[in-house]
């Protein structure tokens, strides 16, 4: 741990958790161990949002569950508690005209809430980005973020005996939407169901629907509005909702407008989807590039 280019990797029955540096963004959730057809790439909401909140200045802590199969080396300089896993969440992404196919293919073990290092449980965002539906969507007594956020599209997902993922309802959704600060998910995490966005839109504060090529439609104090992306040479799109979360709950915190921390996520997860996986995480400059935009 004397090496700063290591991650700082911490086992969850350590006895030096109680010791932990304080964060301003604790993401909790399974880290992906995606395959492509170039190999394994760490992805997951976890570390696509813990990066991305790291890029926009903030002290970020991940709480985890990940096999040995696994490396975190792309969350360099991070503090990671990740409970041990025979195996990690593993998931096979196929794109093709009509969207993705995505497949479980093995599931880490779950995460409990209460094994939370207590120095984390008062960060300013506390992001709960579950894949593959592996903790409760409710935090605990003891918890006192500013703004809890939710990506919810690890509990609206299920899969079969043969791992191909589908939708599914979501368990304790009215008692956990009416409790976050925010919310971020795609259209597809819903198949498309615009009935049940409206719904859920009643249910939570403020709820951001991604809508990949499309941008970003935002719901908020019984208004609708549309915010739409650049066009820009799409080269990998996994994760660029994840980046988009945790932007907007970053500009959302800073500004408390709501309209313009999701035009801010709108610009910054374009940038993301030129690139492939964590090579999207965005640049100082693009950041500073995509407040200029914002601000002008």
């Amino acid at each position: 741990m004397g090496d700063k280019r290591r991650v700082s990797r911490y086992n969850s029955s350590m006895p030096d958790l109680g010791s932990l540096e304080p964060v301003d963004y604790l993401v909790i959730g399974h880290v992906a161990h995606d395959l492509t057809p170039q190999g394994p790439r760490l992805g997951g909401t976890a570390a696509f949002s813990a990066l991305t909140a790291r890029a926009l200045g903030l002290r970020v802590g991940v709480v985890t569950a990940a096999g040995p199969e696994t490396s975190l080396a792309a969350l360099d300089g991070i503090p990671v508690v990740s409970l041990e896993s025979p195996r990690s969440t593993t998931f096979e992404n196929i794109y093709n005209e009509h969207g993705r196919i995505q497949y479980v293919r093995a599931q880490a073990v779950k995460i409990d809430l209460d094994r939370v290092p207590e120095s984390w449980r008062g960060a300013s965002i506390i992001h709960l980005g579950p894949i593959a539906n592996e903790m409760d969507s409710i935090l605990p007594e003891g918890f006192s973020p500013r703004l809890p956020g939710l990506s919810p599209q690890g509990w609206m997902r299920q899969w079969g005996a043969d791992g191909r993922v589908s939708p599914a309802q979501w368990e304790n959704a009215e008692v956990a939407l009416g409790r976050a600060g925010a919310v971020v998910m795609s259209r597809e995490d819903v198949d498309g169901d615009d009935e049940l966005i409206e719904h859920m839109a009643h249910q939570t504060r403020i709820l951001a629907v991604t809508e990949a090529a499309a941008g970003a439609v935002l719901y908020w104090n019984g208004d609708r509005r549309r915010f739409r992306a650049p066009r820009v040479p799409e080269v990998d799109a996994t994760g660029a909702g994840d980046v988009f979360a945790a932007a907007f709950f970053v500009r959302l915190l800073n500004t408390r407008d709501p309209w313009e921390a999701a035009r801010f996520a709108t610009l910054v997860a374009s940038r993301s989807i030129t690139r492939v996986g964590l090579d999207g995480i965005p640049t100082a400059r693009e950041i500073e590039e995509c407040l200029i935009d914002v601000l002008q």
